[in-house]
């Protein structure tokens, strides 16, 4: 279990390496997306191998909701540059 964890957080830090490096609000914003994802997932993992169901719920309605609400705000900031660029 702690190999598949720590091989999961080193996975996480790619898309926080890149939403460092990255001046864009966008591809922040998708970066951040990605690592709500894979710490839900993470958290996902840590429910089955603890048998703790409340935990997966919980990692269930943040991949279901979180990264929805993510998007839409990426979306409605890169619109609004657009109007005020133009």
């Amino acid at each position: 279990m702690n190999l598949v964890l720590i091989a999961m957080i080193l996975a996480l830090l790619i898309p926080t390496y890149a939403a460092w490096r990255d001046d864009e609000v966008w591809q922040r914003m998708l970066a951040f997306a990605s690592i709500a994802t894979k710490t839900a997932i993470m958290a996902l993992v840590v429910s089955v191998f603890r048998d703790d169901w409340m935990i997966g719920i919980v990692a269930v309605i943040i991949l279901s909701v979180g990264n929805a609400a993510l998007m839409l705000l990426a979306h409605v900031i890169k619109r609004m540059q657009d109007v005020s660029n133009s």
